[in-house]
């Protein structure tokens, strides 16, 4: 891993922390939390491939 490889994961472990923050402060329960996070997997995976269909 080079210098930029550490950076990219600071940042990803500071965007998840910044995520996980916000969702605690709507006090979600754990199962509510768990639905949210499944759905938005679910459009981001349905985008990603939509998009690889398209580019063929």
């Amino acid at each position: 891993m080079n210098g930029f490889g550490a950076l990219q994961a600071a940042y990803l472990i500071g965007c998840l922390l910044l995520a996980g923050s916000a969702l605690a402060g709507h006090r979600l329960g754990w199962r509510r939390g768990f639905v949210m996070a499944l759905i938005w997997f679910g459009i981001f995976l349905g985008i990603y491939l939509f998009i690889d269909l398209v580019r063929g």
